[in-house]
This record gives structure tokens, sequence and C-alpha cells, in this order.
């Protein structure tokens, strides 16, 4: 059988993702470096291995449901390896240009290597199956219509779980009438899209027009983004190299500028990050404090990502310190601090784009796992705010049981003993991120993919009450 390194090389990937619950994003870089160097993979190879990965990755659900239809056997009777096969060549079948022909025979060929003659065999039958119809013809064969049942068609058509389907599309439409269906199928379709990788330069020790390279382009809404169009090695740049810029996703960039934007009363010395990992948004803040004199404590309980966080604010100017630390369990006084953030731990439902394995593995009871957490990492920041101070809760999901809903059972219960937060009243967060359209009515601001090419960060101001 003929070897084909990258159709091996997203199989082990694929494998990785299955056998370790590992995440693309960290497993492909080292396999693709590895087989630069021993299979001479060059670029165009790189760029279809990224995307046979992703793509069997996305449309997993997808596939399985056509993969079921033709196979011989339920899904669970095939073994897993045989089955990353399958959907591998799947996707090629049916979400590239690659030949039919192709398709089955790199697929059939991949299993002769990897598995043995054996399963090839069911692979070949299953595929030819498959081939016989194009993707929106398996779409109308298997989903129900749009109108029976928006929910499934939706969840099968875009290659989301249907509680997903069902959760993004009330947040988009809080009120429940769930009457802008083009809207939902604009953020489902984005979040089948791979994003741009965009950087972020630190105020201070990098400009933006340092890292306008190769077709880049600025940011759209950030002032302290550059957008890689052309794609490359972001640590090419030397700024990125001696962490003077970074990879930053430009939600992530507007919600720690937000904090730093909002108008404030008083000193303006001490601003806390309580959930610091990876450290992104407290390099940022580090940077934007340091232009101001203030100083930032960046707290993170897990060790290795305190050690990420470190990395990532070595060589930033002014006063700065991370530490190990809970945040729940505050190591400091309270009332100390002028800013706080907390990005608070979640489902991640608004990063879909850039793990899209994700949305397979979370389940809605992960929703009541979050949400003592993220309560207690609210009330412990508005602790941690003195008087005046401001608290920016901001999460990587649109899912409403992780958004406003935290905010507004901490601000219910504030102010009704040691239990409860103190008193603390909404911030409009809309003039704080000046330039960015589709805020919504306020207070509380919600990025989307489909309307401002971000992650789906949420983001809430508040201000301690005396």
């Amino acid at each position: 059988p003929r070897r084909d390194p990258v159709r091996l090389l997203a199989f082990e990937a694929l494998r990785a993702v299955d056998e370790r619950d590992a995440y693309a994003n960290l497993v492909l870089p080292p396999l693709l470096a590895r087989a630069r160097r021993s299979e001479g993979l060059d670029d165009r190879d790189a760029a279809l291995a990224t995307e046979l990965v992703y793509g069997t990755l996305r449309r997993q659900g997808t596939y399985d449901a056509v993969i079921g239809a033709c196979a011989d056997r339920p899904l669970r009777e095939i073994d897993p390896p045989v089955l990353d096969v399958l959907s591998l060549g799947a996707h090629q079948l049916l979400g590239t240009r690659i030949p039919r022909h192709a398709a089955v025979s790199s697929a059939v060929e991949l299993a002769r290597v990897a598995l043995g003659n054996g399963p090839a065999g069911f692979v070949n039958a299953v595929l030819r199956r498959i081939s016989e119809r194009d993707f929106e013809a398996w779409i109308d064969h298997l989903a129900p219509s749009g109108d029976r049942d928006a929910e499934e068609y939706l969840a099968l058509r875009y290659a989301h779980p249907r509680w997903v389907v069902s959760a993004l599309w009330d947040a988009l439409e809080p009120g429940g009438d769930r009457t802008d269906r083009e809207g939902i199928e604009k953020l489902l379709a984005a979040d089948n899209q791979r994003p741009e990788v965009t950087l972020v330069a630190r105020p201070g020790r990098a400009e933006p027009g340092e890292l306008l390279v190769d077709g880049a382009l600025p940011g759209h809404w950030s002032p302290h983004a550059v957008r890689l169009t052309e794609g490359g090695d972001p640590g090419a740049l030397p700024a990125v190299r001696e962490g003077r810029a970074g990879v930053q996703d430009e939600g992530s960039q507007l919600v720690a500028a937000a904090l730093a934007a909002t108008p404030l009363e008083g000193a303006d010395a001490r601003w806390l990050d309580g959930c610091a990992g990876p450290g992104g948004k407290a390099a940022l803040l580090a940077a934007i404090a340091a232009g101001r004199g203030a100083s930032l404590l960046a707290v993170e309980r897990r060790p290795h990502r305190a050690r990420l966080v470190a990395g990532a604010l070595e060589g930033s100017p002014g006063d700065h310190l991370t530490v190990a630390a809970d945040t729940t369990r505050p190591a400091w006084r309270p009332a100390s601090f002028d800013r706080v953030l907390v990005d608070v731990p979640c489902t991640g439902l608004g990063a879909l784009r850039r793990r899209p394995e994700a949305r397979w593995r979370r389940r809605p009871e992960d929703l009541e796992r979050f949400a003592p957490l993220q309560r207690a990492l609210l009330r412990e920041a508005l602790r941690a705010a003195r008087p005046g101070g401001v608290v920016a809760y901001a999460t990587c999901s649109p899912h409403p049981a992780e958004t406003r809903a935290v905010v507004e059972d901490v601000l219910a219960g504030a102010g009704t003993g040691p239990a409860g937060a103190p008193a603390a009243e909404w911030i409009d967060a809309r003039p704080s991120m000046p330039g960015v359209p589709h805020l919504g009515d306020g207070p509380d601001v919600q990025l989307w993919p489909h309307l401002h090419g971000t992650d789906a960060m949420y983001l809430a101001l508040l201000r301690r009450l005396p």
C-alpha cells in the first residue's frame, strides 16, 4: 500500500484527540513540525493536513450520521480507529474539492497502512456508498425539514449538537421568539470557519505597524490588533518571539481594553486579573497598566497555567506579579483593587471555531458544574474591588446560563450578609468598546463570530457601591 504522510498525520492527530482527549490546536503543530523534518512536508501539505483534521472534527456529528446510514453495523460497533479513517474519507468526499475517486482510494490506502487489509475492505464499501450523494443530498436525505424541526435540521446541516443549537439561538434572541433564522444560520456557519490568526501589539512594547507584514491587516475593532490574513507563522515575527506581541483573539483584546477604558473616580493604582491563565489578557492589562503607573496582580489557580502567565508577562514593563492561588480563597484583603477582571472558566461555546472538538465533548450538565464557580469568582471579584472600583465579568460563552444569569444572581444576593457579594451596579459596557457595532441594548455586551469576527466573548462591567 502507498504511504501518504499527509493523511497519516491527519489520522494520528484524530487518534490523539479521541484517545487522550487532546485538543487539535495543541496536537497538530508538533506533528506538523515533525513531519516537515522527517517527511519533507511543504506548506501546501501542511495546509491540507490541517484542513483534514479541523474539517473532520468540526463536522464529526454530521459525518457520523452519514456513516451510520451507509455502514452495515451500528456506529458503536465500529472500532474507533476505523471510524476515524471513515470520517477522514467522508470529509474528503463531502467537505472538500478532492475528486471522489481520489478521496475513496486515499482513505482505503490509509486504512491498509494503518489498520490492515480487513478494515480497508470495510472502509472501501462504506465510502463508496457515501460517494453516491454530495453533502446537500445527504442533508436532504437525513435531516427533517427546517419547518418541521428547525433545531434538528440546523444541528445536522451545521454539525452542532442540538442542545448547543438551542442555547445559541436563545442567546441570539433572548426573548425566545426565534424569528431570526438567518442570524442563527450565519452564527453556526461562522463556527465552522477557521478563524484568522490575530496578533496583539502590547502597548509600550510594540506598535501594530511592525506586525503589518506579508498581507497582514489591522484588526477590525481593537487598536492593538493585527490580522494575519495570509496565514504564516506568528513566531517568525521578532515582536512575537520577544514577547512584545502575542497571538490573541480580538474579542479577548476588547474585553481587557474595555476594563482599562472604563471611567474610574479616585485611585487607579492596583489592578487584579483573578483568572489569568494562560496570560493573554494579563499581558495586555499589564502593558496598559504600566503606561498609567499602575500595578497588576495576575492570579491563576493551576500551577502549570500560572507558569504560562508568568511567561506571557516576562519582560513587561512596570510593576506586576504572577501567583498560583485560588481567587475564591483570596490571599489579599477585601477592597484592595481599583480594577478587577475575572474571565471565568466556562463551557467554551464561544470558541468553537478554534476548538472544533469541544462541541462534541460538552454536555448540558457542564453548565451546572461551572455555575457555582462562576458565581463564587464574581462575588470574590466584587469583594476585591474597592468601593467605586470596577469589576469585569467575562466568559468565552454566549450561553445565557453562563452570562447574564450569573451576574443577575450575584447582584440579587448582594448585601445579604457574609455569603453575599458587596452591593454593585451595572455599568454600560458599550461605551468602553468604541466603534464596535451590534452590541445590543446593554448594559452588558455579547460579541459574535458572525457579526464581529471574534470569539463569542461576553462582558459585564460592574461598579462596587460604597
